[in-house]
């Protein structure tokens, strides 16, 4: 069956244009850019300044030439307003998911001034390079979904922002240059924030300069909000309705989930270690390569393209982590490779090998919307279902240290290494305890001396006593070292997991919280103690 791509949209309204008419809209965006640019905030970083600075030159140069040469050929400019449901519903999507983030990781609310710059940058890039190419153009809630999405999976920090305006230009001018006949009809290639992506991810590992960005911190800072995957669960659910994209995120997620499940069963450990779908990658499946116009046509086609960006974030995962690259960066790569692939899925999913697969004979008289709520309905029971069976979630055992204590002394696949991650994380955020179980760690099952007595050193200064009694024991070449239960101001960040700082921090709460993610002799504990 052929999945239809939304085609609904406003009659354009179709206005003409001077030059230097559209020279005045033109400097009414990059007016209103400068404006940002002379925020207190961003002049106090000269290097923001100047990357304000110079987007705006390139604006303006660009503008005088265009209308320039407009004026003196006399080319007859129009202007259309084009309101698409897609793009407006995904942009109050997105505004939602930002608004929920930003309230447990406050440098998204520091940054909305940057993220309303890149809106006036993007419209003025727009605009411009439409009017550069053809006569018209068409105004629209376009730029809002580009950059929103962008933003929700990588931006630079300030000293280095130029880059951000370099890759919503490149997203944009992949969208209006690179191009390709689609069943009858011409259309972007790439999904215009995942290209772009791509490319400066591509630019990032090969120059080992991922700390210019935020990409580390926006992925682990996405899972810090209560119930985090039924957020983005529900936030899909208007655009799967609309627009038909269940068939592509259901698939990704189960194949991921289930890969997961196989990888469990065989070593005893989790493949993403502290999840079986990190969130970041649950964000991507929702909101990064589920563009209609750049996937595939049928609905058995969108199924295995779901699966494939599943099975790429596996095969990516794996590939960065060996790399030693940050391994947040498996999201972004494979779409552009699958938009890519798009009509060679088709015609697999249409040959005679397949076409028996083809969902579309299950309820045939199911078409349209209707069709579309039927896959929620069957979407709705797989995620409550997963969610029940901790596949996704708040409470993935692989958060937490005792469950990698026990997979470290059954010595199951790379298990005391990730325990080793674990101690040392928390060894630096000033856990005692952490800091004398990773010197443990490293005295019995690495024989780093060293490396130990350093560790308990820093136990020892955090003013847990086994420590000090250990960096004695380590000089004096004995074999054996003492640990012994976290003490109580060790329990707000070793039971943080991966989610935000612990709010409640009375002792019943904090013993309650150690029981729940099986922390021997913490179950019924004296608060008093």
């Amino acid at each position: 069956m052929i999945a239809t791509e939304p085609t609904t949209e406003a009659r354009p309204c179709s206005i003409y244009v001077p030059p230097l008419r559209g020279f005045s809209i033109a400097s009414v965006f990059i007016f209103g850019f400068v404006l940002f640019g002379l925020l207190d905030r961003v002049r106090a970083n000269p290097r923001l300044f100047w990357s304000f600075m110079g987007a705006v030159a390139v604006l303006l140069a660009w503008s005088a030439v265009l209308f320039g040469s407009a004026w003196c050929r006399r080319r007859r400019l129009t202007l259309e307003f084009v309101p698409r449901p897609q793009h407006y519903l995904q942009a109050c999507l997105q505004t939602a998911i930002f608004a929920y983030w930003g309230w447990y990781w406050r440098q998204v609310y520091d940054s909305y001034y940057l993220v309303i710059a890149q809106l006036v940058f993007a419209y003025a890039f727009d605009l411009l390079l439409s009017w550069s190419r053809r006569d018209h153009y068409r105004l629209s809630f376009l730029p809002f979904p580009i950059v929103f999405s962008t933003n929700l999976f990588l931006w630079f920090k300030p000293e280095w922002f130029y880059f951000q305006f370099m890759m919503l230009a490149l997203g944009f001018a992949a969208k209006e240059l690179l191009r390709w006949n689609k069943h009858g009809r011409e259309t972007h290639i790439f999904n215009p924030s995942s290209f772009s992506l791509m490319v400066f991810s591509l630019g990032l590992i090969l120059t080992g300069k991922t700390d210019i960005t935020w990409g580390k911190e926006i992925a682990i800072t996405q899972f810090y909000p209560p119930h985090m995957y039924l957020f983005i669960f529900l936030i899909g659910l208007p655009a799967q309705y609309l627009f038909g994209v269940t068939t592509m995120t259901m698939p990704a997620v189960m194949t991921t989930y289930l890969f997961g499940l196989a990888y469990y069963r065989a070593t005893g450990v989790y493949f993403f270690f502290d999840s079986y779908i990190p969130i970041s990658v649950f964000f991507g499946m929702h909101l990064l390569f589920t563009d209609p116009s750049t996937a595939p046509r049928t609905e058995l086609g969108r199924m295995i393209f779901g699966s494939l960006y599943g099975l790429g974030n596996v095969a990516l995962y794996y590939v960065l982590h060996s790399a030693g690259v940050p391994e947040f960066y498996d999201k972004l790569l494979p779409v552009p490779i699958l938009n890519v692939m798009i009509q060679l899925i088709d015609r697999a999913a249409g040959s005679e090998l397949l076409r028996r697969f083809d969902p579309f004979g299950f309820g045939r008289s199911l078409v349209g919307r209707r069709r579309n709520l039927a896959y929620i309905a069957l979407w709705t029971i797989v995620f409550a279902m997963t969610s029940a069976a901790q596949g996704v979630g708040d409470k993935h055992p692989g958060q937490f240290v005792p469950f990698w204590q026990r997979a470290c002394a059954e010595d199951r696949l790379h298990a005391c290494a990730y325990l080793k991650v674990l101690h040392s994380n928390f060894c630096r955020q000033g856990s005692g305890w952490a800091c004398n179980e990773l010197g443990t760690l490293e005295a019995e099952r690495e024989l780093d001396r060293t490396a130990a007595v350093a560790s308990f050193e820093r136990g020892c200064d955090l003013g847990f006593m086994p420590a000090c009694g250990n960096i004695e024991r380590i000089i004096n070449g004995s074999p054996a070292t003492e640990t012994a239960s976290p003490a109580l101001q060790d329990y707000p960040i070793i039971l943080r997991g991966s989610k935000a700082p612990i709010a409640q921090l009375t002792p019943s709460a904090l013993y309650a919280l150690a029981c729940s993610q099986g922390w021997p002799n913490t179950c019924g504990q004296n608060p008093q103690r």
